[in-house]
């Protein structure tokens, strides 16, 4: 039992550093671009010094991610 559980917590803690560097690098790729790191789908409104962001786009690739992230961790505790 002991052993599962420590198998578990190396999976969780490589799977939080692959996501990290999947982050890591859309900052620094996507950034780059000049577009605030903003990915198509994004809507942002800025009047003076208010502003309203609608992260569509984001909201749709970070859902995508986690669904395959949680898809994978359920696939790999029923086997």
């Amino acid at each position: 039992m002991l052993g599962s559980f420590g198998k578990t917590l190396i999976f969780l803690g490589v799977m939080l550093v692959l996501v990290g560097a999947v982050l890591w690098a859309m900052e620094r790729f996507v950034g780059a671009r000049g577009g605030g790191g903003l990915l198509p789908g994004d809507i942002v409104w800025r009047k003076g010094n208010f502003s309203v962001g609608v992260f569509l786009g984001t909201s749709i690739a970070l859902s995508i991610l986690l669904t395959v992230i949680l898809w994978v961790i359920g696939w790999l505790s029923r086997r």
